[in-house]
């Protein structure tokens, strides 16, 4: 059994910042990609930030420049400092993360979501 357990939302006020965490644990012998994703239209979700498994990271257009996506990996741990927030990035932010088990079985897991509210 793997949880994702995402910390950090909240309301800020337009131009501030937030930084969001998200934290892996239970049955994790190694993480390939993590990464944060945004409810998008229909069932398909959009990428926010993630470290893909060929180790490169890819930020979606509207908030490269302000957001950094950061790993610890001793901690199971992935941050998303998230600077010069405009309203349009309210939405819930979904952590995602490829998880090898201690049993060698290979699964995809989501996160239940933070809120982060960007208004004046």
């Amino acid at each position: 059994q793997v949880h994702l357990v995402e910390s950090g939302g909240g309301l800020v006020q337009p131009g501030g910042s937030l930084r969001l965490s998200c934290e892996v644990s239970g049955d994790v012998y190694s993480i390939n990609a993590m990464g944060w994703y945004r409810p998008g239209p229909g069932n398909k979700r959009e990428l926010v930030a993630a470290h893909m498994i060929d180790e490169s990271i890819k930020y979606g257009d509207s908030v490269k420049g302000r957001f950094t996506i950061t790993r610890d990996t001793r901690k199971n741990t992935m941050y998303l400092q998230m600077n010069n927030l405009k309203p349009e990035d309210t939405d819930v932010y979904i952590c995602n993360a490829g998880v090898w088990s201690s049993g060698g079985t290979y699964s995809n897991y989501w996160g239940q979501g933070t809120q982060v509210t960007v208004s004046s």
